[in-house]
């Protein structure tokens, strides 16, 4: 119908709320308490043996440690969202912070394992909000054609933190004590808690949605966290207990499966769930779940591949196979802007399938470039090479997960994604583990047809070695045998750099299939952010 001349103007659309401090300064503030706690995901690793030295437990005792605190942080990480509303989005984030800070101190004055590890269990729960929040705060602090950059900040900590944390642990575990890794949380989580109280703050709508009352959906939290926290026990524990060989790892597998089965049926058909499943209905949050699930894999398994390889082979120490990723970490710091800059003028599907495309790349030439004689400066630009891909994936997939997904639903999009990028590191340390034992018992049986006196070339090798052990003074039957075992030992080397090299094919594999299915996401207007598709 058309409007006559007395007929009102339509109401203006609501003014988009913005925070009473610059945007800016709260990034700077969030991103702290993030990466304090990714951080702490990868310092503890090289502190092991002493935590099990200073404590009187054995090393695989110890890797409890680890478990306990993924198996945590995995459970809180999706309801984050939901606890969000429940609680207010700041007050959340804030206890979080306080109990991360908290349990580190208790961590680091644990006279026990056992002590130990229960701190532990509580220092993930704690962490497990401040990831996904500190991304919601985000998203929701600044305006679509923003978000890019302000991921990008994000991003920082979420890639820079793992890169740095090992070398960072190394360095205080050997002149100080494994407990100082702990301490060093209290200062920066007793900064943080002041800063997050004084310029975060929650958006309208959440203190309305707070408002209306949240019902807790126990069912669904109860499944929750006996699937997740089992599923993670498997991960951590598969192949040192021998995947289902073990009743243990049997067990929980069939638990976690049948829980994570009834906790989709559920939380579909509940009407207030604590984890938000009708999200995945959104295609294009489905695929940046996916894209970021995938990240997680390739990038855990590549940063544990470099220093393990180093240190087993070549014999770095963890110090010195630290500094050869700390390249990567200036690489990172540089591009992550730039990056976030070409979200307001390049669409997010293409930046991620050029980051798929040239990680496979990388990968690929890991593969022609990794040998038993690789030098420390080869080996450290490899790894920028692996590394450099990586803002071009997380910064755009962070904001494509954005397009269609309403504005209330930011925190639920970012527990989800933060989620599935901590499950994706979880399997990828799990996969490149177990593959690298598979592959190298293969090469070695593989190897082991050509090490036999029915092959010439060996029986002339180890001729040759015996009698140059009987020239500096072994007798003939001992130098014999001690060529036998040269030549064996070279054999396991050998079956071993094939077997990180099938891991780098496996990667290169993985990333090339998400260079295809990136073209698939909806393309969003760059200049309007992550909000506005355009097709």
């Amino acid at each position: 119908m058309p409007e006559g001349p007395d007929t009102p103007p339509p109401p203006p659309p609501p003014e988009r709320w913005t925070p009473r401090f610059n945007p800016w300064l709260i990034a700077v503030v969030v991103a702290m308490a993030a990466f304090m706690e990714v951080l702490d995901t990868s310092i503890a690793n090289v502190a092991l043996p002493y935590i099990a030295g200073g404590l009187a437990a054995s090393n695989d005792q110890s890797t409890w440690v680890l478990t306990s605190y993924l198996a945590a942080n995995a459970v809180v990480l999706p309801i984050s969202g939901w606890l969000a509303v429940r609680f207010g989005r700041k007050r959340f984030f804030t206890l979080c912070i306080i109990l991360f800070t908290v349990s580190s101190v208790l961590c680091g004055s644990a006279l026990s394992l056992g002590v130990l590890i229960v701190f532990r269990a509580l220092q993930g729960a704690g962490g497990g909000g401040l990831q996904p929040m500190a991304q919601a705060i985000l998203a929701d602090t600044f305006p679509p054609e923003k978000r890019g950059m302000a991921f990008s900040v994000y991003g920082i900590t979420a890639v820079i933190a793992p890169t740095i944390g090992p070398t960072l642990g190394g360095w205080i575990t050997y002149n100080y004590s494994w407990r100082w890794i702990f301490y060093i949380n209290l200062p920066i989580g007793i900064l943080t808690v002041l800063l997050v109280s004084h310029f975060v703050e929650d958006p309208p709508y959440l203190r309305l949605v707070r408002r209306a009352g949240v019902r807790l959906d126990y069912i669904g939290l109860a499944f929750l966290a006996v699937g997740i926290g089992a599923l993670q026990v498997v991960l951590d524990k598969g192949q040192e207990d021998d995947w289902f060989g073990s009743r243990f790892i049997l067990t929980l597998s069939v638990v976690s499966a049948i829980c994570l089965i009834s906790l989709v049926v559920w939380e579909l058909l509940h009407r207030n769930p604590v984890m938000d499943l009708r999200l995945f209905r959104n295609f294009n949050f489905a695929m940046a779940n996916l894209m970021m699930f995938t990240l997680g894999v390739v990038y855990f398994s590549s940063l544990v591949l470099i220093p393990q390889f180093l240190q087993t082979l070549l014999g770095y120490t963890a110090e010195l196979a630290g500094l050869v990723l700390s390249a990567s970490g200036v690489v990172l710091l540089v591009a992550m802007p730039v990056v976030g800059q070409l979200t307001t003028r390049v669409p997010a599907k293409y930046l991620v399938a050029f980051g798929w495309i040239t990680m496979g790349i990388a990968m690929l030439y890991s593969t022609r470039r990794i040998d038993l004689d690789i030098s420390f400066k080869v080996a450290m630009w490899l790894r920028v090479g692996q590394a450099a891909p990586l803002p071009f994936l997380f910064v755009p997939v962070t904001l494509a997960s954005y397009v269609g997904v309403p504005t209330a639903k930011s925190n639920d999009a970012a527990g989800l994604l933060n989620f599935m990028r901590n499950i994706g590191s979880s399997v990828g340390t799990s996969m490149v583990t177990t593959l690298l034992a598979r592959r190298e018992q293969f090469h070695q049986a593989m190897l082991s047809y050509y090490t036999t006196n029915y092959d010439p070339v060996f029986r002339n090798t180890t001729r040759a070695l015996s009698q140059q052990l009987v020239h500096s003074g072994t007798s003939a039957a001992d130098a014999q045998h001690q060529a036998d075992g040269v030549i064996y030992q070279e054999m396991q080397r050998q079956a071993q750099l094939l077997s990180y090299i099938d891991a780098y094919k496996v990667l290169a594999i993985g990333a090339g299939i998400m260079f295809l299915l990136a073209f698939l996401m909806r393309k969003n207007d760059p200049r309007a952010g992550g909000e506005v598709a355009v097709g």
